[in-house]
């Protein structure tokens, strides 16, 4: 059983928990808060759970074994760090940090200290990512990929009344593309590899975050379009087209169908049945990880080219964050 804490009291934190807990390879024993009454009133649901509101004094106790990270974006680096050190293993919700820079720090220490870093981007984990990732030689030579995750934020009417809630304020490293365009962007260098180049566009909003926008990732003989939004819904699939044929992707960011889509023949729906939690596979591939001992991991060679994407990305768009100047 990894014995797991976990940082964070938002409903993100309870579905990850629920996950983990699920694959019968966890055990909860502790809860972070700022507030050691808020870490006490969240944990109350789970029975015999010790509850901290000192980072250091969690991260060097002996109750944990691995941390999941679920607070503000632009805390997970920071964090993370005191983990590590502490020779603790950590899942990082996405983004893992909020820059290149600090993503290869990250990584560097955690292969020193000899622990597992793991970003929890339930996207690659699904089994239909999986069949995903096995029906492009179905498609023949790829030509074009359009991937899109538009969603109205149940926060933008706050920001819109004057308000400034933690979504839109660049000091916790937020905006589109890190909260909504990450999830495709991952999906695409998962499946299709490091880009020869990119280009980005982004519309800003008053805070200093982008609202939505668009970014294209360059192949040899192929694009990918990436739509990202916060301000407005979304209502198609993503899809990659090949010569002999396309797959549609029903909700890019955990795959809930895979339809092919072959010329001169029926749709076929190649989707497989995956649990209503799809932060499950995550959660089963950290396990997988940590029991065999493996440090170094495919995973984290994704998060480096995302978190490079996204770090030029930002510069191009004009988004700068607090972390960015350290």
């Amino acid at each position: 059983m990894i014995r797991l804490g976990v940082i964070g009291t938002n409903w993100i934190t309870d579905r990850f928990i629920s996950a983990a807990l699920s694959t019968g390879q966890y055990q909860l024993t502790a809860v972070y808060s700022r507030k050691l009454e808020k870490a006490a009133e969240f944990a109350s649901k789970y029975g015999q759970v010790e509850c901290y509101d000192s980072l250091d004094d969690l991260a060097n106790s002996d109750v944990i074994d691995a941390v999941y990270i679920a607070s503000p974006n632009s805390l997970h680096a920071p964090q993370a760090k005191v983990f590590i050190n502490a020779g603790k293993h950590v899942i990082g919700e996405k983004p893992l940090a909020s820059n290149i820079t600090e993503v290869q720090e990250l990584i560097e220490l955690a292969v020193e200290k000899q622990v597992l870093l793991f970003e929890a981007m339930k996207a690659t984990y699904v089994p239909n990512f999986e069949v995903i990732k096995k029906a492009l030689p179905k498609l023949g030579r790829i030509r074009k990929a359009y991937f899109s995750y538009c969603q109205y934020s149940s926060r933008y009417q706050k920001f819109l009344n004057g308000e400034n809630p933690n979504t839109f304020n660049p000091a916790f490293s937020n905006g589109s593309l890190m909260d909504i365009g990450v999830y495709p962007l991952s999906s695409a260098i998962a499946l299709f590899g490091e880009p020869s180049s990119m280009t980005a566009q982004g519309s800003l909003l008053d805070s200093g975050v982008d609202a939505h926008g668009t970014l294209v990732l360059h192949y040899q003989d192929f694009d990918v379009t990436i739509a990202h939004s916060k301000v407005s819904d979304g209502v198609i699939p993503s899809e990659i087209q090949g010569e002999q044929g396309t797959l549609l992707i029903d909700f890019i960011s955990e795959c809930h169908g895979v339809k092919l889509c072959r010329r001169d023949e029926p749709a076929v729906d190649l989707s497989v049945e995956q649990d209503e939690n799809a932060m499950r596979y995550e959660a089963e591939e950290f396990a997988r990880l940590y029991q065999a001992g493996v440090v170094n991991h495919e995973g984290l060679l994704r998060t480096q080219i995302v978190s490079a994407i996204t770090t030029q990305a930002r510069g191009i768009i004009g988004v700068r964050f607090p972390a960015d100047e350290m």
